[in-house]
């Protein structure tokens, strides 16, 4: 018997099950298997579409696997970004997306990504800033992203914004 990739019909999730699923995909995130992980979101989101944690971990789950294919992966969690209930999410997990696309960047240490990579950490912080002036009371995650992504330019002085180019084309 041939199973092509193709012809495979998915099976769905009864809504009783959601709950430990979702807690099976948050355990496959913990042990670093993203693939898992998000394969298991999706089939959340097949019967509870707008169902916030396993947005939210899908997302989280996509960018895990940045280091492998930033582009694509990239911009599959920037759709998710609207779904999210709230303002403070949206621009929270947005703020967490560019992060961890700069150090997929930064860990590839070639000057485009370098200069990439700042400008991702740069554009992560305004985020967390923007993030932070509504979040609730009692949550400072984006306090602490942006402190470590300010660490992070700090302590790796070979993460530089790129020279200007008009400038250049000026000189020429």
């Amino acid at each position: 018997m041939s199973m092509a990739a193709t012809t495979f019909k998915l099976k769905t999730l009864t809504t009783e099950a959601l709950p430990a699923a979702i807690k099976r995909a948050a355990h496959y995130r913990n042990l670093n298997e993203p693939s898992p992980a998000e394969s298991i979101c999706l089939d959340v989101l097949e019967v509870d579409p707008e169902n916030q944690q396993a947005l939210v971990t899908l997302l989280l789950a996509l960018t895990d696997q940045f280091a492998h294919y930033t582009s694509i992966l990239f911009k599959k969690a920037c759709e998710i970004l609207p779904r999210l209930e709230d303002e403070y999410s949206q621009l929270y997990y947005e703020g967490i997306i560019w992060e961890r696309r700069a150090q997929a960047l930064a860990a590839q240490s070639t000057l485009s990504s370098n200069h990439k990579a700042y400008h991702g950490y740069c554009q992560a912080m305004e985020l967390f800033e923007k993030a932070s002036a509504i979040r609730p009371p009692d949550i400072d995650d984006a306090i602490l992203h942006w402190n470590s992504c300010a660490r992070t330019l700090m302590r790796k002085q070979e993460l530089q914004p790129a020279p200007d180019e008009s400038f250049e084309t000026w000189l020429e």
